[in-house]
């Protein structure tokens, strides 16, 4: 079927053939003919690559451009959520019947808001949670919306993620009865139950655009699934490295899945010195300059440097303990193909498009903390395959498994090569994770007796697979603990939400969470510190997993804990009685002990090297920690505490920025960092007025200010800049730049 024969509005046709676009794959004109363009529900099961993206962008177009519709697209991520907000905004030039341009917005973050900003946007691209979050606002335009698109749908089946993508899905359709549903989804056993629940019709296919040959690697020869085999040149040990090494010789890149972040570290620094040896004098280049552009991005660490090193010789890694600015960067110079090897955990194949011509499985175990290895799904192993093969660039992706012994071969091309995806399971059913969103139910008015919230669950993916009945016994579980504690209350039949469940609710955090910082701001400790608000924060559920201190660093963190006893909101486990409960507690010390240093100015490799957390968890802890700040500040307000809020508020803006309480009139500045905020204030700029004063000349000849961030700060103060001191300086930089590139 030809892009020019499609009922789709003919701006959108220009935009598809202007990108090399002329006649659809066969999963998405299968697509078109069950009715996706006239508005009906549908389940696309295919495998990655096979162009599902393109039918949504087809039926959103349709929506917004014939419809006068809204669209709503669901990702699981936020990378990807950037990534299909980018391919989105190619429609952006088409104009509307009303005259008025397509618009696309992207909503990620703050729960605690209903974005109504949202409203004057035709498409918006938004996270399972954030959209969970709107709905518990009530945001207004959801009503308007007439498309749902949910990505990556076969999610369901996560524990942690899945829940709130169901509820999410049973939700929209219980407000908006008429809304079409566009699920999006790897190739799975049982679409046909995901799509009566959705009362959609399903397309389900293997076809993928590039041949796709799974096989199993053992020793130094590959056999395949269709019989083939072949033998790889033995370079050196390792079988992984060396079957790479045969791909980057032949023009191609390699993705290499290992099941730890130390393994995946270790993997990347071994191949990089074969694949320096095999780099052209342009590619090295090339790669200098992104080298460059990682120690230029966030603080220079131990991590960055590495980095940097490995990027020169042509191999990275990629986990989730990198920071985001430097995870950017390898993912664009792989796709951009400069980097002609990646390792990676397997958290990667649930994330962002990076194909590779080969994916390298070389542990087919997964390794989670406090549960150790254990083998991964073969969905999981489905998704990391069909990462081979780059479209435009490869005729045949090749995924392969590693096996160390002939019977291990024989075990992973029956259980993984030649097997099928598992079931997808509702995880709804879980204590933990259904109490936010029982509460949600009542607190956002969507159910207001007990028959009525049953009623709502009733519509799950859970309930369509078991029975309600099967949840109403969690459910009345969870109504109790809600009731004793003060979050809902009950009149007859009738059940409501008191002002503490609805706030509750409304910022997002479990209801776990929220009693254990009422109880904090109801009876403080002896002593009230810093760390007694970065301690209870760290000791909610939300905070996610904790920093768990190694076998070395026990004692240290248990002398700290010692020392602060009085500091903290929650009594201290006994270490005989309850080893488990007190070795969570050490973890919760010591997470606190790291954000501690992070407002103390730590720098990142001082927190790496003393505290051994990667950047990535670092962030991650710093975004939870600001997150349960905020909470904080607005339920101490709710309660009336006078004394909590203006510390919590304090303490959230430190955490945010990482700095001690002097910088942080500076460090409101755009621009203007910890580090740098730190070289302005030690040269004598302490407060605004101070930078209001200074002159240009001296700003600028400070250590990482420059012309640029000098003039921008003397914009943001006020001050006033002679035309020609700035001149002046506007083409000094210009004169060095040159220099440099020059060089």
């Amino acid at each position: 079927m030809k892009i020019v024969e499609l009922p789709i509005p003919e701006p959108v046709k220009e935009v598809l053939l202007r990108s090399g676009i002329v006649e659809l794959y066969p999963p998405q004109e299968e697509a078109i003919k069950a009715g996706a363009l006239e508005g009906r529900n549908l389940v696309l099961a295919s495998p990655t690559a096979s162009g599902k993206t393109l039918v949504a962008e087809l039926c959103a177009l349709k929506h917004v451009l014939e419809g006068d519709g809204k669209v709503l697209y669901l990702t699981p991520l936020r990378a990807l959520a950037n990534e299909k907000y980018e391919e989105f905004k190619k429609y952006s030039a088409i104009t509307k019947p009303d005259g008025k341009r397509v618009s696309v917005g992207i909503s990620t973050g703050d729960y605690d808001s209903s974005d109504p900003w949202l409203e004057h946007y035709d498409i918006i691209v938004a996270t399972n949670e954030k959209v969970d979050s709107l709905l518990r606002h009530k945001a207004k335009w959801l009503d308007e919306v007439s498309l749902v698109v949910a990505d990556e749908v076969h999610l369901l089946n996560e524990v942690e993620r899945g829940p709130t993508l169901e509820v999410v899905l049973a939700r929209l359709m219980q407000t908006n009865p008429d809304i079409q549903i566009l699920a999006l989804s790897a190739t799975i056993n049982n679409v046909e139950e995901i799509a009566e629940w959705l009362k959609a019709g399903y397309i389900t296919t293997e076809w993928r655009p590039i041949v796709l040959k799974e096989g199993v690697l053992l020793h130094n020869e590959v056999q395949f699934k269709d019989g083939d085999a072949r033998k790889i040149e033995k370079e050196v040990k390792n079988p992984a490295i060396n079957l790479a090494l045969h791909t980057v010789k032949t023009g191609g890149q390699a993705l290499i899945f290992a099941a730890t972040r130390k393994s995946a570290v270790a993997l990347a620094k071994k191949t990089a010195k074969k694949i320096e040896e095999v780099l052209s004098k342009p590619a090295k280049r090339a790669l200098e300059r992104e080298a460059e552009r990682i120690l230029g991005a966030g603080e220079k660490t131990r991590i960055s440097e590495l980095l940097a090193e490995l990027v020169k010789r042509g191999v990275a890694f990629h986990h989730a303990g990198l920071g985001g600015e430097h995870r950017k960067i390898i993912e664009d110079t792989f796709r951009e193909g400069k980097i002609k090897v990646l390792t990676a955990t397997p958290t990667l194949a649930f994330g962002v498009n990076l194909p590779a011509r080969t994916v390298i499985i070389y542990d087919y175990r997964r390794y989670e903390p406090g549960y150790g290895y254990y083998p991964i799904s073969v969905l999981e192993y489905k998704q990391m395959c069909g990462r081979a093969g780059r479209p435009k660039y490869d005729k045949i992706g090749e995924a392969v498994i590693v096996a160390r012994t002939a019977d291990e071969a024989d075990y992973l091309m029956e259980s993984y090569v030649m097997a099928k995806p598992e079931r997808i399971w509702s995880r709804l059913a879980v204590e933990r994770v259904l109490r936010s969103h029982v509460l949600a139910t009542v607190a956002a008015d969507y159910a207001h007796t007990e028959a009525g919230i049953y009623e709502f669950f009733g519509k799950t993916f859970y309930a369509y697979q078991y029975d309600v009945a099967a949840i109403k016994g969690v459910i009345a579980k969870i109504l109790k603990f809600l009731y004793d504690e003060e979050m809902i209350d009950v009149s007859g039949v009738n059940i409501y939400a008191t002002r503490f469940g609805k706030r509750v609710s409304e910022l997002y955090i479990d209801p776990v969470s929220a009693v254990i910082i009422r109880d904090a701001l109801r009876q403080k400790p002896p002593l009230l510190t810093e760390l007694s608000l970065l301690h209870m924060v760290c000791h909610t559920p939300d905070m996610g997993p904790v920093l768990r201190p190694s076998t070395k660093e026990l004692d240290s963190v248990a002398v700290f804990l010692e020392e602060h006893r009085d500091e903290f909101t929650v009594p201290v486990p006994d270490e005989w009685e309850d080893r488990i409960a007190y070795e969570q507690f050490l973890g919760e010390v010591k997470t606190a002990m790291v954000l501690k240093a992070w407002i103390e100015e730590a720098s990142e490799d001082e927190i790496i090297e003393k505290y051994r957390v990667q950047p990535g968890d670092l962030y991650r802890t710093i975004e939870s920690a600001k997150w349960l700040l905020y909470a904080t500040h607005e339920l101490a307000m709710l309660f009336n505490n006078k004394e909590i809020p203006p510390l919590a508020s304090e303490l959230m803006e430190r955490v945010e920025k990482g700095v001690k309480k002097e910088l942080l009139p500076i460090v409101r500045l755009e621009g203007v960092g910890r580090v740098r905020g730190r070289i302005l204030y030690n040269a004598g700029y302490k407060t605004i007025e101070d930078l209001k004063h200074a002159q240009i000349e001296d700003l600028m000849n400070l250590p990482l200010i420059g012309p640029k961030l000098a003039k921008k700060i003397k914009e943001q103060v006020g001050g006033f800049i002679r035309k020609e001191a700035l001149e002046k300086l506007e083409k000094e930089e210009e004169w060095k730049q040159k220099a440099l590139t020059e060089y």
